[in-house]
């Protein structure tokens, strides 16, 4: 009978898990897109990205090592901002 328990066990817990959906991202730009956008507007290394549903942040430096933060919108590609460190 202790041979059956573990396994029965087992299987209610398989059986009750949900499967994993994945993130439907829709119309949305992907990361590499934004970064390329943040690549030809001069950030030359990227040191954090973040997605914050509606746009892309983007950190970085410029080609003189300045720090510089680029927001790309998720949906059409644009520059919202550029924040530059002088």
């Amino acid at each position: 009978m202790r041979k059956l328990i573990l396994p029965a066990i087992v299987a209610i817990g398989l059986g009750s898990a949900a499967p994993a959906m994945a993130y439907d991202t829709g119309d949305q730009i992907s990361m590499q897109v934004a970064l390329d956008v943040a690549t030809d507007i001069g950030v030359m290394t990227v040191s954090h990205t973040e997605f914050l549903g509606d746009e892309w942040q983007i950190e970085g430096r410029d080609r003189a090592g300045r720090w510089m933060e680029v927001d790309v919108d998720a949906r059409t590609g644009e520059v919202r901002n550029v924040d530059r460190g002088w």
